[in-house]
């Protein structure tokens, strides 16, 4: 025996060639799995997943006062993971960073970095608590939603996956290298997840194409524009796609010196801010770009700006262009849609990571259901014996009372009123103030309440399509909670962006005919003239058509066009032609798809959608309408109802709100009327509207504004006659009335034509049927009562009329005078 048990094991001959393929597998693997890449279904990496666990551990919520970094860099590498304090803080720190993450994790205190590539400062100086939005990837993970595994030494346990309801590897993307892999999911916009994820739940067959329409696209956090759709498709179809980010800038000019600057306002993601102004002043050193005369950042806390000055005579656009091919002003990212599923890296479709984030919801959703059903079972069986008790008080009371020893009581309570041993052990801790009749009463709700919530939870559990309901319920409240507008912009080529974006913003003229043809001018372009001017030729308007709408508006606003009908179309106003000033423009048929029986009523410059706004519409007939303006964010091409319109009425003019101004609506026989907006409710789009003012046989709405008692309200007539008088003429009436006398029609002097709120300090053109502009100050119209004809504004002949007026937001033109006699200045 001795002698075997001093013999050797023989080694066995193993290849250094498999050997070393198996133990680089495993280290591969360990390098997949347990660090580099994110798994599908909270999009975290172990080491992100372990630093929000731990800050949770730490009571660090959002609410919470902060704690110095290297407490939680502390615990997190003692409990969880032992890989080195620097690593750990450079998760913190990214998860804190606004122009890394779109949605910030972390919410941080003290200097944590700059997109100029500054390092945060020491985890010592710094202060960290969870960001609120974290409470969605947390919640519930105490309720055995998640499996728990050991930590690297076994004495702890961690989560192995957090129970997010948040769709945390859409909305914010992951980054890293592994071995022999890559992953690099792109950001994208929340509310725009969530709404893709509600259609596919509520069409499980619906294709990627159909869901790209609710998700347009990657969101960066700092913001910039996606050059072509192309890369967006293939990465959504095929889970890889190349997808080309430019920075946004726009061309300013020098009023006095005839050069122009480059403006740059947002640049591509993951690009350092000094390194790329380095890059360009490197260029213009080497004589690589020439032109540019002097290179600035002005950035502050107000946001980025990034001034490139340019030589004289130099074309800004040419300029840009070598910018975008020699620097990071455009950049290429690489989507990889790599992800942890089932323990195996998978590359993913757009819909397949969705599903797989679903898949993980409703996991949760069943798993705390049957967590929150054992409690609540196990609660109502202790009240059902609390109750039996309190029924048999007496009887419970003397047993008590005869038994030697707390475990005899026990028994005997088992025995005598057949309870288990928790209720029995419940009995006998209740206190004497349960023995109240309001403790009684306590206890019957309870158990009525325990009840419901059973019956709720085994439904749940008994029924798929209610869980599917509860998953769609908490997306809308994540999406209500943490949505927000989209930052940043994609166009379909490079026209699109220098359309927009090489074009300086300034006041355009916008004018649309009665035949429907639409330009735009600069304001400028019109000179200032004294009222009885004869004025300068707009437009030359061919038989039967004449200069119908006019409108002031930014270059970069939005435009909404409404119809005659009720519809609604979007536009841009650098997408209106810009023409010569006696060019009739362009069809707006080509702009928009109106319908061959539709007329442009009203347009209305929007700067940006924002909740709280709100668009009051009016009809020829007297009808008025209130919607929200976050209604018409995203009009389709075809356009979109904007009210209901009944048969033999049109719209005839919108106006923007904050919902708690007066409506002003002028008639064509020179009534008018002011009531509250608050007399108006919100409606939906496919609203009618209520009753605005009550008409008198042949007459109309010409107009409608809001009120503002800082103005004056400007009354045109058809012969080119009109005055002005104050807001306070006009007394406050309820909804529907009839309304006052806003201004005396006669045969001489025409019906209304125009009504507009002006100031002092405005411009006003006054456009005739033969297309003759003329452009007055409002200082130069007398203020006079309300009930009277007024004075003469424009000189017309007999065959002509006045057909529209608009207010010009700037005057800096020279004053022109003429010939022409003065005209009485008013009649009573």
């Amino acid at each position: 025996m001795a002698q075997i048990n001093e013999q050797t094991i023989p080694p066995v001959p193993v290849s250094i060639e498999t050997e070393m393929q198996n133990s680089y597998l495993d280290y591969a693997m360990s390098v997949i799995i347990g660090r580099a890449l994110p798994d599908v279904r909270d999009g975290l990496k172990p080491v992100h997943r372990r630093v929000l666990y731990t800050m949770h551990e730490m009571g660090l919520d959002w609410n919470k006062p902060f704690k110095k970094s290297a407490r939680v860099v502390g615990d997190a590498m003692g409990k969880y993971h032992p890989h080195g304090d620097s690593a750990i803080y450079d998760t913190l720190v990214r998860m804190a960073q606004d122009f890394s993450l779109r949605y910030p994790l972390v919410d941080g205190q003290g200097n944590f970095g700059s997109v100029d590539g500054d390092p945060a400062a020491a985890m010592r100086y710094t202060e960290a608590r969870r960001a609120r939005i974290s409470d969605e990837l947390l919640s519930d993970i105490d309720k055995e939603t998640v499996d728990f595994i050991p930590n690297y030494d076994e004495s702890l346990l961690e989560p192995e996956v957090l129970p997010t309801k948040l769709p945390n590897l859409l909305v914010n993307g992951s980054s890293g290298i592994a071995v022999g892999m890559a992953t690099n999911v792109p950001p994208h916009n929340l509310g725009e997840i969530v709404d893709g994820l509600i259609a596919l739940i509520e069409r499980p067959d619906i294709t990627i194409d159909e869901l790209c329409h609710y998700i347009k696209g990657p969101d960066f956090p700092t913001g910039a524009i996606i050059y072509g759709r192309q890369g967006i498709y293939d990465a959504y179809r095929t889970g890889r796609g190349l997808i080309q980010l430019r920075a946004k800038a726009f061309v300013e000019k020098e009023k006095r010196a005839e050069k122009e600057r480059i403006i740059i306002t947002e640049i591509p993601y993951q690009v350092n801010k000094a390194r790329l102004i380095e890059k360009i002043a490197e260029l213009v050193r080497e004589k690589n770009i020439e032109g540019i005369s002097d290179l600035r950042d002005e950035s502050d806390r107000d946001g980025m700006r990034i001034v490139i000055e340019l030589k004289r005579d130099q074309y800004a656009e040419v300029i840009l262009n070598k910018l975008y091919k020699h620097t990071q002003l455009q950049v290429t990212f690489g989507t990889i849609m790599l992800a942890i599923v089932d323990q195996r890296p998978r590359c993913l479709t757009l819909k397949e990571m969705m599903e797989l984030f679903l898949r993980h919801r409703r996991d949760v959703i069943v798993r705390r259901t049957i967590f929150l059903l054992a409690k609540a079972e196990a609660r109502d069986h202790i009240v059902q014996g609390l109750l039996i008790a309190l029924d048999n008080i007496d009887a419970v009371v003397s047993l008590i009372r005869a038994s030697q020893t707390p475990q005899i009581a026990r028994d005997g309570l088992m025995a005598q009123f057949g309870l288990s041993e928790e209720q029995a052990r419940a009995i006998l801790d209740m206190r004497l103030q349960r023995l109240t009749g309001l403790e009684r009463e306590k206890l019957e709700t309870e158990h009525h309440d325990l009840l419901t919530e059973i019956r709720y939870l085994r439904s749940l559990l008994e029924q798929p399509a209610l869980v599917t309901g509860v998953i769609k319920d908490e997306l809308i409240k994540v999406k209500e909670m943490y949505g927000d507008a989209r930052r940043t912009e994609i166009v379909d080529d490079s026209s699109e962006i220098t359309l927009e974006d090489m074009i300086v913003e300034e006041d355009m003229m916008v004018m649309i005919t009665h035949a429907g043809y639409i330009k735009r001018n600069p304001v400028t372009m019109y000179r200032s003239q004294l009222r009885h001017g004869k004025g300068v030729t707009g437009i030359i308007a061919k038989e039967d058509d004449f200069v119908e709408h006019l409108f002031v508006a930014s270059t970069h606003d939005y435009i909404l066009v409404f119809t005659d009908k009720g519809k609604v179309y979007w536009l841009k106003v650098y997408t209106i032609p810009e023409a010569g000033r006696q060019a009739r423009g362009k069809p707006i048929i080509n702009l928009i798809q109106v319908e061959a029986e539709e007329k442009v009523s009203a347009i209305l410059p929007v700067q940006n959608f924002e909740p709280g706004k709100y668009i009051v519409m009016a009809t020829q007939n007297g009808t008025v309408k209130k919607t929200e303006l976050t209604e018409y964010a995203n009009p389709r091409s075809s356009g979109i109802i904007a009210l209901n319109i009944n048969e033999g009425d049109s719209l005839v003019s919108v106006a923007l709100t904050d919902g708690k101004q007066d409506v002003f609506l002028s008639t064509h026989k020179g009534m008018a009327i002011r009531f509250s907006e608050e007399d108006v409710r919100p409606m939906g789009r496919t609203a009618t509207g209520v009753r605005g003012i009550s008409l008198e046989e042949d007459d109309y709405v010409i107009g409608m504004d809001i009120v503002h008692n800082d103005f004056t309200i400007l009354t045109v007539t058809e012969k080119g006659y009109g005055k002005r008088s104050e807001v306070e003429e006009y007394r406050v009436q309820g909804r529907g009335g009839k309304g006052i006398i806003n201004i005396k029609c006669t045969p001489k002097r025409g019906n209304v034509v125009g009504m507009l709120q002006v100031s002092e300090q405005d411009d006003i053109l006054l456009v005739a049927a033969s297309g003759k502009i003329l452009r007055i100050k409002v200082s130069n119209i007398k203020v006079i009562g309300r009930n009277t004809q007024g004075v003469a504004l424009q000189w017309l002949s007999d065959d002509d009329t006045v057909v529209a007026v608009a207010r010009v937001l700037e005057n800096d033109e020279e004053e022109e005078t003429t010939n022409e006699p003065d005209l009485p200045e008013s009649e009573e």
